[in-house]
């Protein structure tokens, strides 16, 4: 076989069996083989930041790595900023971009760049592959790379690709759960047993139920705070699971959660930051005489919070959140009134991936007490990142709803998924909280003290408008063949998302809301 083949065949017996794809000329043998190795499915994608963002919501659902198939170092370059929310959320991806072929690099052809040193800003491994007896290894440890929650790229350059001679690599070996650190667990013991106030930051796998039973045992038992990293990967939420407030974005607000507290375990999160730097405003957000102690990184806090847990707090089961819903509200659609209708209607087991952004303040809330749902967020804040998230959790988990609640300035980065949508016909409904703006920007330009007591000018202001001329989203969407409608009012909300949730396939709703900036 070729070295393309040898990759597939050994992807798919490394249990990868989704590829989302942009390709190119250099990888058309990659596209060949996909006939040869049927179990791999291919997903094409307009825009390779939909194929990135696609493949982190597939890994994050699914639990297993997702493959993505990008276009040289241009290719790469498109798909970047998901790929950094990917590295963000300790996403487990291969990645594979092919590459000129090894005699033509020299000629300097247009499209020639330093894939290396792209692919090194956002992976945790790199190699590029430059004998085909190679491909088939090369790709197991690729697979066995991401599994340690990385992104791993592999460079395939176009003859390694085309040439035969290939063997298929022996399948990449199952992960192993990370051993616990004794020394975290003795010393987060001790932390709990003192009686000093303390707060759990919780993210990486305790955002799921055994996680999040542990640390609410642990809270029960001893006092301590619950606190979960501002945007987790993946947190289990909803009626019958043990319900945990998320650090607030804006700094002063994250600064009165973690007030008072004189130690703080880290259990898969990294310790508090301000998201941005502000005048005379500190960047490090822990309290100060606070001390900071790690108990586990991503992979394996669950298991460390269980085991002190066990100790703390033996045979004590977790509150858990009561299933309660809003009434459905009537009037003028807002963010708020956009949040109660979302809540009252969510079905059971949905999954929702939120880039609502600003608009979107008031869902968590609403939906505490709805049905046991997953959400997925922006964990590295590059925008852009819902609609094909929305893609990749819809085709990891078929049989669950898709709800993508989409800020509308962030939706135009990647709009182009909703083409993948209706042509994979997923069952996913993108809610678009339209409030013609780029409103948290308003509400930064005040916070980072760029203008005086002086309200902005109309400069300012204009840069921050999507209003001229108004983005027609309902258009947009049906062009790429997705149902769409447009409502003003809760009751045409609620009415678009009854319907979209009985009828399978995709959907758009252009939902209308006022600015919260003012």
């Amino acid at each position: 076989m070729n070295g393309a083949r040898a990759l597939l065949s050994t992807l798919v017996d490394s249990g990868i069996e989704v590829c989302f794809a942009n390709p190119g000329t250099s990888e058309m043998h990659f596209v060949a083989a996909l006939d040869a190795v049927p179990r791999m499915r291919g997903v094409l994608t307009l825009f390779e930041g939909v194929a990135t963002g696609a493949a982190d919501g597939y890994a994050r659902m699914a639990d297993k790595p997702a493959s993505v198939l990008l276009h040289l170092g241009p290719g790469l370059g498109n798909g970047l900023a998901n790929l950094h929310n990917a590295r963000r959320a300790r996403t487990p991806m291969v990645v594979v971009v092919g590459d000129h072929a090894t005699y033509h690099k020299r000629y300097d052809a247009p499209l020639e760049s330093d894939i290396d040193a792209l692919a090194g800003t956002v992976s945790g491994w790199v190699r590029r592959t430059m004998r085909t007896d190679d491909v088939g290894a090369d790709a197991a440890d690729a697979v066995s790379a991401s599994r340690g929650g990385m992104v791993s790229t592999l460079i395939l350059p176009a003859d390694v690709s085309w040439t035969a001679g290939a063997h298929a690599g022996a399948a990449a070996p199952e992960t192993i759960a990370p051993a616990v650190d004794r020394d975290g667990l003795r010393t987060a013991l001790a932390t709990l047993r003192s009686g000093a106030p303390t707060v759990i930051l919780i993210g990486g796998d305790a955002t799921r139920t055994p996680g999040l039973a542990a640390a609410t045992r642990i809270a029960q038992a001893t006092g301590a705070r619950v606190l979960c990293e501002t945007f987790p990967a993946r947190l289990e939420r909803g009626a019958g699971v043990p319900a945990v407030e998320r650090l607030a974005y804006f700094a002063e607000a994250a600064q009165e959660q973690l007030a008072g507290a004189a130690h703080l375990i880290l259990a898969g999160a990294k310790s508090p930051v301000s998201f941005f730097a502000y005048p005379g405003k500190p960047s490090d957000l822990v309290p100060e005489g606070c001390d900071v102690h790690l108990l586990a990184d991503g992979a394996g806090a669950a298991a460390a919070l269980e085991l002190l847990a066990d100790e703390l707090a033996p045979g004590a089961s977790a509150v858990v959140a009561p299933a309660a819903r809003p009434e459905l509200p009537t009037g003028d659609l807002t963010a708020f009134t956009a949040a109660a209708v979302v809540a009252a209607l969510l079905p059971e087991r949905a999954i929702i991936v939120d880039e609502s952004n600003t608009a979107g303040v008031g869902v968590a809330a609403a939906t505490a007490g709805a049905p046991a749902h997953d959400v997925v967020t922006l964990t590295g804040g590059a925008i852009g990142y819902g609609i094909p998230a929305a893609i990749g959790a819809a085709i990891a988990a078929p049989e669950r709803p898709v709800l993508s609640l989409q800020a509308d300035g962030s939706a135009m980065y990647t709009i182009a998924g909703l083409w993948t949508q209706a042509r994979e016909n997923l069952d996913v409904t993108t809610v678009i909280f339209n409030n013609g703006a780029y409103d948290i920007l308003r509400i930064e330009l005040q916070r980072v003290g760029a203008v005086s007591a002086e309200p902005p000018g109309p400069k300012a202001l204009e840069l921050l408008d999507l209003g001229s001329p108004a983005i027609d989203f309902v258009k947009i969407a049906q062009g790429m063949g997705v149902s769409a409608r447009r409502t003003t009012t809760a009751e045409e909300l609620a009415a678009a998302l009854a319907d979209a949730f009985r009828e399978p396939g995709p959907h758009l709703i252009d939902a209308v809301v006022g600015s919260l900036a003012g």
